[in-house]
């Protein structure tokens, strides 16, 4: 998918939201703003380095990212300790290097942080879907990125597993977060900004409550919406 011309500019702190229909670009600018796809036009900075003309290696170390595609790449026979200290090297394998007692312990507390501590000798093929979700999240904490990227982390999870996963981020202390889904109830209400995203391009951008407002979603999603917020948390429905 193609993706731009767009302007976006994302602060340190803040939780940004990254919404549209399939096709609309967001795993696209995700890859962009993970240093995983390169330009074919404009300028891409990250983090203060300009796409281009960085060691993307280096720059990807500081870079926390979950996605379908690097849940499914960790091998379902590699204990879940294991697969989360993958995350401070951006391997694939915990056998490629050695990890000092430090770092298993920082593992470890990656794992409590997300309410999975008591899962570290588990191998991954025996966690649930929603528990690899959680996993998956620690690894991408493992290295204390400076920016966080979640590519849809609560699809095709039940509710008590998206509820859990969504009450995990909210508590969580995380750096510049942006969170592609395509549904406002997979939201935490720590979100702070959001982004509309349509073949491509920006609809909107901005505060959260004036990006996930009716006319915004709905010039978004092609559609009439009703937008409702209780407890911080959003919903919407077709009108």
């Amino acid at each position: 998918m193609l993706v731009g011309p767009l302007d976006l500019r994302i602060e340190a702190g803040e939780r940004w939201a990254l919404l549209g229909p399939n096709g609309s670009g967001k795993t696209s600018l995700l890859s962009l703003a993970g240093a995983r796809r390169q330009p074919f036009s404009g300028t891409v900075t990250v983090l203060g380095e300009q796409l281009g003309s960085v060691d993307v290696r280096v720059l990807r170390r500081r870079i926390g990212h979950t996605s379908h595609l690097l849940s499914e790449s960790i091998r379902p026979e590699m204990t879940v300790l294991d697969a989360v200290l993958t995350g401070s090297r951006g391997a694939l394998e915990a056998w490629l290097t050695e990890f000092s007692d430090e770092e298993r312990r920082t593992a470890q507390a990656r794992l409590d942080d997300v309410g999975c501590g008591g899962l570290a000798g588990r191998t991954i093929g025996t966690c649930s879907q929603g528990e690899r979700a959680r996993v998956m999240l620690a690894r991408a904490l493992m290295g204390r990125p400076e920016l966080l990227l979640l590519d849809e982390p609560a699809a095709g999870l039940d509710l008590p597993s998206r509820e859990t996963l969504v009450a995990t981020l909210d508590r969580a202390e995380l750096p510049a977060t942006v969170l592609a889904t395509h549904h406002l109830e997979e939201l935490p209400a720590s979100t702070t900004h959001a982004a509309l995203l349509r073949s491509g391009r920006l609809v909107a951008a901005g505060p959260v409550t004036e990006v996930l407002a009716a006319e915004p979603l709905e010039a978004c999603f092609g559609m009439a919406i009703d937008v409702a917020r209780r407890h911080g948390r959003w919903t919407a429905t077709a009108r």
